[in-house]
């Protein structure tokens, strides 16, 4: 039987998602929608419609045109506007929760609630506002330093942390002249992040590795956060700075959240802060990390498909498994991103050129005589090889052979000397 396959969305981690769909054993015809045409989507899929991707019907008209026998969505939007739900009442089976399960990323408040009423572990202090000037109160009341979140969509650019970001008073001027109406204040946790990623279907949850991604701007961890500029995995599940005893313990808070969330489908990601008491939560997302679905899916041994086709027929997951190399992924952005982001740059790169590497499109703008930047990140390079040293010797060879004009690239990640700063940061902490 010939599978027809839906991705829904655009970016990088959908390119990421492609190719793992057209490495499959299986039998497969690809097709895709987004806002914006993806070249590495395009060239991979059978088919491809420009739609926008958080109308429900619009999806589902093109899902039923191509008498799609699954669907992959990919973007945390779409899952906010209820497309799953209308692919499932479709009889599209869509790998992705639907829209109240995904609040566990979409409403930050109800993630916080919804930790605390399920005594799931590593929920930091938390308080919800909906009073602005209340939740400024409670900012110069509270003993400590504080992450001031809005509660829905952010893009991953929307929280602030006090002590590391911003001062207090800053803080409250943002939340007074923001457009958000309701906030989560909670405890600001220190340690070092870290992300498993998780494939959930009927209660069964099966885990990748850990990555690290990098949402600061700039080297050595300064400027705003951006929806990640880059991001390492080891040759094992843990990465260098943890023990296998801190990725086991940040699987079994995964298993809790399915426990309480028995419906839940797709892909649950889970970031952490790795403290001196142990793994806290930082949030949870309802779907793949970007950048870390480029790290996880080049070593994904077990046919993608087959993990699909295993959600949609309710059948036994297989057990993934996943090849013994590390991964450093690296993003190449606009000057100026993502405060002033300036377009316009041509894109010297393609996965041909790209070499060892591997080679993801993001957000750019196809053109007769060839492609260029948008406002938004541009692509990605990966490197994979037995060590995140030679990983990333990779992906960083890429980028010196294509050239970065016009764009800017966090060259220190997957760096030695930025691995053993996290280590010796963890060493501190743990004493």
């Amino acid at each position: 039987m010939t599978e027809t396959i839906l991705l829904v969305g655009g970016g990088g981690r959908e390119h990421a998602i492609a190719q793992a769909i057209a490495e499959s054993d299986q039998d497969v015809d690809l097709y895709a929608c987004a806002g914006n045409r993806n070249p590495g989507i395009t060239a991979l899929a059978d088919g491809f419609e420009t739609l926008e991707t958080t109308d429900p019907q619009a999806v589902c008209e093109y899902a039923t045109e191509i008498d799609a026998t699954l669907a992959v969505v990919g973007p945390e939007a779409p899952l906010a506007a209820g497309v799953v739900d209308a692919l499932d009442e479709a009889g599209i089976y869509a790998f992705g929760p639907q829209q109240n399960e995904a609040r566990i990323e979409t409403d930050k408040a109800f993630q916080r609630e919804f930790m605390a009423e399920n005594d799931i572990t590593g929920c930091p202090d938390f308080e919800v506002f909906t009073d602005l000037d209340a939740a400024c109160d409670f900012i110069d009341e509270y003993d400590g330093d504080l992450a001031v979140k809005p509660r829905g969509l952010t893009g991953g650019k929307g929280v602030r942390v006090i002590g590391d970001q911003i001062t207090a008073e800053e803080a409250k001027e943002y939340i007074q002249e923001s457009n958000y109406e309701e906030f989560v204040l909670e405890e600001r946790l220190v340690g070092e992040e870290f992300t498993v990623q998780a494939m959930v279907s009927d209660g069964e949850v099966r885990c990748a590795p850990a990555v690290q991604d990098h949402k600061r701007a700039y080297e050595g961890d300064n400027g705003p956060n951006t929806g990640g500029m880059g991001s390492y995995s080891d040759a094992t599940t843990a990465l260098p700075f943890m023990t296998e005893e801190d990725y086991a313990e940040a699987v079994t808070i995964i298993d809790e959240v399915i426990d309480a969330l028995p419906e839940y489908k797709g892909i649950l990601y889970g970031q952490y802060m790795l403290t001196a008491d142990g793994v806290k939560v930082v949030e949870f997302n309802a779907r793949f990390g970007d950048p870390e679905a480029m790290n996880t899916l080049p070593v994904l041994e077990t046919d993608f498909v087959d993990i699909l086709v295993a959600a949609r027929d309710e059948a036994p997951l297989p057990e993934l498994s996943f090849a013994d190399q590390a991964t450093v992924c690296k993003y190449a952005v606009p000057d100026g991103y993502p405060i002033d982001p300036s377009a316009g740059a041509k894109v010297t790169i393609d996965a041909e050129s790209a070499g060892d590497a591997k080679f993801f499109y993001a957000s750019v703008d196809e053109r007769d005589d060839g492609i260029y930047t948008t406002t938004s990140r541009s692509y990605a390079v990966v490197g994979v090889d037995d060590t995140i040293s030679e990983a990333e010797q990779i992906a960083e060879g890429a980028l010196e052979r294509a050239g970065t004009e016009g764009l800017r690239v966090r060259h220190d990640i997957g760096k030695p000397e930025l691995v053993q700063s996290r280590i010796d940061h963890m060493s501190e902490i743990r004493r």
